[in-house]
């Protein structure tokens, strides 16, 4: 009788169901933290974009018009070249609109942060929105929260929670 070592195959069918347990734990844990730091990524980036826009405001705008659009505000040197691109940024796409001030209407913002896809496998489950009172809301599903309609003067968000 000879003396074999090695494992059998029941002990290493157990390993591998253990292993398939642990991963089968550990997987959506690991989405779910990429999905957080996705959308702390966007919920910064937003104030990025808010606090560009008061820097433009304050500069080219000469203290009363907005930047007209994403791209002006990265022309600027307000963002970066990622943040400011149509790529988009840690698994959002960001739009920032402008309108300029008139006779009667002061200037303004909207900025919006919505998920290239949402759900257990997505980038995030939440979208953003600001404008230019720089509260963050955020909307849950990600429909995005709607952008205030009537008159400038009269600007209030529709949709969304305040987180901020």
């Amino acid at each position: 009788m000879s003396k074999e070592k090695g494992f059998s195959l029941i002990e290493l069918l157990i390993v591998v169901a253990i292993i398939g347990i642990i991963a089968a734990i550990a997987i959506p844990n690991l989405l779910k933290s990429r999905q957080a730091a996705n959308e702390a990524s966007a919920i910064g980036s937003t104030r990025t974009i808010g606090t560009g826009q008061a820097t433009y405001q304050s500069t080219k705008g000469k203290g009363k018009d907005f930047a007209p659009t994403l791209a002006a505000l990265k022309s600027d040197g307000s963002v970066d070249a990622v943040l400011g691109g149509t790529l988009g940024k840690s698994g959002y796409n960001f739009a920032c609109t402008g309108t300029a001030s008139t006779a009667t209407a002061p200037s303004f913002f909207d900025t919006t942060a919505l998920p290239k896809s949402s759900g257990n496998f997505g980038t995030g489950n939440r979208a953003f929105y600001s404008n230019e009172s720089f509260i963050i809301y955020q909307d849950d599903p990600p429909t995005g929260a709607t952008a205030p309609s009537g008159a400038a003067t009269t600007r209030v968000v529709t949709g969304g929670v305040p987180i901020e």
